[in-house]
Formats: structure tokens, C-alpha cells, sequence
């Protein structure tokens, strides 16, 4: 994610390539972030935050999804890994049952866990985990879409200086 929080006025200004660019850092999907760099300039930081949860479709999931990894990974890298903090710090046996949780839910739904980590301690979210193991497909792709707007809207609140 870029080191520099720009205002949402330079954003509105930016080349659309370089906004697609940066939108691409908050979220991995494509078409999501095309579309709202076309609905520039918005002024504001809670209009872009606004257009950016209009914009996301069910059609994004899937490349959003392919840029998130997963909840307790060690090996997760920048804004996610400071997104899940809290979740470093856990026991041992907390960790192996998120990575337990990670692989059933990943073999039900044919994707990653996703859930907006930002604040959450582990045994908090390896238990939303278990719940939503108990959805049926077609509501968990609606909760994970939900999750990523959630993430976005966190993300462009750093992004833009919030």
C-alpha cells in the first residue's frame, strides 16, 4: 500500500492508470477498481468510500480474493499483516486451529477466508470462521462480498489519510 497518504483531490487528479494502480493496492480486482476511478473526481474521502462499496460486484470476489491471504498466515506481507496483528500474537494451538478452520472452509467454498481482520484478536475470528462454515455457498460469497467492502473502506481510509 503506498507509504504516503494522498488526498482524495490528488487522487481525483490522478492519471486513470496510476489510480487504477493504487486502487488495485486496497483491492486486487480489476473491473472493481476501473469503475470507480471512472465515477472520479469525488471530493471527499466518504464519497469514495461510497462509490467504492457501490462498485464492488459479486463478480469481483474472485480476483479480490486471489490478493488476500490467509487469516494467521505467517507469512502474509504489508497491509494484511498489520491488518491481522492481533492474530500473531495468539497461542500456538489458537493458530492450528485457524489453520484447520482455514482448510475446511477453503475445501467447502473453493476460497479463502475472508473477514475484515483490522482490531480482531485470533479466537475472535477463528470462531466467525466456524460460523460461517455453517452457510451454504450462495450466503457465504454474499458475506465474503460484505467482508470486502468492509476491508476496502478500511483501506481507503489509510490510503487517503483518515
Amino acid at each position: 500500500m503506498t507509504a504516503v497518504a494522498l488526498t482524495v483531490a490528488a487522487f481525483d487528479d490522478l492519471p486513470a492508470t496510476r489510480a487504477e494502480e493504487l486502487l488495485r493496492e486496497v483491492c486486487s480486482a480489476p473491473r472493481w477498481a476501473r469503475q470507480v476511478v471512472a465515477g472520479r473526481p469525488y471530493g471527499r474521502l466518504a464519497a469514495l468510500q461510497r462509490a467504492a462499496a457501490a462498485a464492488l460486484t459479486e463478480d469481483d470476489l474472485d480476483a479480490a480474493l486471489a490478493g488476500h491471504p490467509r487469516i494467521g498466515d505467517r507469512s502474509a506481507q504489508g497491509t494484511a499483516r498489520r491488518e491481522q496483528g492481533a492474530v500473531a500474537a495468539a497461542p500456538a494451538q489458537v493458530l492450528d486451529a485457524l489453520a484447520e478452520g482455514n482448510r475446511a472452509y477453503e475445501e467447502r467454498f473453493g476460497h479463502v477466508y475472508l473477514v475484515c481482520a483490522s482490531g480482531r484478536d485470533a479466537e475472535d475470528l477463528l470462531a466467525t470462521l466456524r460460523a460461517r462454515l455453517r452457510n451454504d455457498p450462495a450466503t457465504e460469497r454474499r458475506v465474503a462480498l460484505a467482508e470486502l467492502a468492509a476491508i476496502n473502506r478500511l483501506r481507503l481510509g489509510r490510503v487517503f489519510g483518515a
